[in-house]
Parts: structure tokens; sequence; C-alpha cells
């Protein structure tokens, strides 16, 4: 950077049109990654299975972004907006590989910003409502618990690519989950009316839960060829963990997850995907082709 003021050493050039405090850091997402398919996998299939996980990841963290400058404590904003971050980047390299695995090139904002609802493979839990900040606690306490059930398994996958990328989505998830274990045990075992905040949430939110157990068979093709996980496989794991959770929040131990179909990974979504995909595009679609 040039020594003469930080003026022009922010707008000189660098690397043609890179400029020293846009440019870096915005690499392509997998760059220097060996993205050659497994034998016999279909990368169609892959591709597809690599945009279900990076939509939950994409949809939820727009969805937590909606409480920076709103939540009910400066440290909770943050922490919050560090989970968004998180999810964005395991979206950003998810969709990476959705775009090399099905040939056709399409980058991770391709993906992000030049799709209509119907093509979104996201489970209805991440684009469910807001709500309240207990029922933010409980879509994240199921959503991080699934995850991290999904992605350990999944770090084991034969796709290198898929594998390190849950290798290094473990950690951050884990911290997910701990996080929404730390306030649903508070707001639960706190005063009467924080349990009846944590009681309304969970209400709301377990009649999503089941969807994230129902396999969709681009799921069951990849787990049988070790390369993705069936989620049925993980409902007992989860179950557990979240049974034990509220147990000790002196809340009710949960009804078994309910039986669902596979619905938003066939792109059949409820009306609150839409409104949340404009928040997320607007920018991209009223200017396109515009850069940093």
């Amino acid at each position: 950077m040039s020594g003469e003021n930080i003026f022009t050493g922010l707008t000189e050039e660098h690397d043609g049109d890179a400029r020293w405090a846009f440019g870096t850091g915005f690499t392509e997402a997998l760059a220097g990654v060996d993205t050659t398919l497994p034998a016999g996998v279909d990368g169609a299939d892959l591709a597809t299975y690599c945009q279900m996980l990076g939509d939950d990841a994409l949809v939820q963290s727009q969805r937590l972004v909606q409480w920076v400058t709103d939540a009910p404590e400066l440290e909770e904003e943050v922490a919050l907006a560090n989970i968004a971050l998180d999810l964005l980047g395991q979206a950003r390299l998810l969709l990476a590989r959705a775009g090399q695995a099905d040939g056709t090139g399409r980058d991770e904002d391709a993906f992000a910003y030049h799709r209509d609802p119907a093509q979104f493979r996201n489970t209805h839990l991440t684009e469910a409502p807001r709500g309240d900040f207990a029922r933010a606690i409980a879509t994240l306490l199921v959503l991080s618990s699934w995850r991290l059930a999904v992605f350990t398994r999944l770090a084991h996958s034969k796709d290198p690519v898929l594998s390190a990328i849950a290798a290094k989505g473990v950690n951050e998830l884990a911290y997910h989950r701990e996080y929404a274990v730390s306030w649903a045990l508070r707001l639960g075992d706190g005063t009467p009316y924080s349990n009846e905040r944590m009681r309304e949430a969970l209400a709301h939110v377990w009649p999503l839960t089941g969807e994230l157990f129902a396999t969709h068979p681009v799921e069951a093709a990849l787990a049988a060829q070790g390369v993705g996980v069936d989620p049925a496989s993980v409902r007992e794991e989860v179950h557990e963990v979240l049974t034990q959770v509220l147990t000790a929040a002196t809340l009710a131990a949960p009804e078994p997850f309910p039986e669902s179909a596979v619905a938003g990974r066939e792109g059949r979504h409820t009306s609150e995907l839409a409104p949340l995909l404009e928040e997320l595009q607007r920018v991209a679609r009223e200017h396109p082709e515009a850069t940093w």
C-alpha cells in the first residue's frame, strides 16, 4: 500500500482490477481444492445434495441476520451475527461445490441471488418466521443439533470436498448448539414467564422438525454410496440430545418427531420464503453485474 495517505492506499490498483480494500478475501470459494468427482458419483445428485445443505444454511443465516440491531442485549446480537456468518460460510462452500458438481460452473452468488423460491431446497424450519428470542433459540437448538449429527457423519464422506466442508463445520455447529443449549437452560429454568415463552416457542417449532428426517431420494442414493447422510439415521441421536437438554431446562420432554414428507427439498415452500429471499437478493438483482 502506498505510504502517501490512507485514501491513496485504498484506491490504488493491485493485480489488475483488484483493490487492496475490497479484493482480498473474495477469491473463488474452493480455489486450490481438487474438485474431481468420486468414481461412480452422479454430479447432478451431488449438486442437489449440496444445495440442500447449503440452502438450509443460507436461509437460516438470513433469518438470523434480522436480529442485528434487534437482539435483547448487544452480546447476543454479536453472537447471533457470528452464527449467521458461520452458516453463510458453510453455504458459500456448499453452493460453490454444487456449481462444480453439476458442470455449470455457477458460483455461490449465482445460486444465492439468481434462483427463485421454487428452486431453493431448504427445509421449512429454516424459513419459518423469526418470532421472539425464545423461538430463535428453539429453532437454533433443533437445527444445530440435527446439522451437527449430519456433519459429524459427513466428515467421513467419500467426496473429499464434502468431507472437508463438514470437518470444518463440525466445530462451528458444536458452538451453535452450545449457545442454544445455554439459553434454553436459562429460559426454561428461569422465571415462570421465561419458561412459558420457551414452551410456546417449542410448540411453534416442533411441528416443523419432522421434515429434517424425511429422506429425499437423492439423500438415499448418496448415503448408499458413502457420499451423503440419510437424515433418518440421525433421528434417535438428535431426539436423545433434545430430551436431555429440555429435561434439564425443566421443560417437558419432547414428543417424538412428527412424521413428515419431503417438501422444501422438492422446492415446495411456505409463503415465508419469498419475502425473505427478496431481502437477500434485492441488491444483486437491482444492480446485476455490479462489483465492489
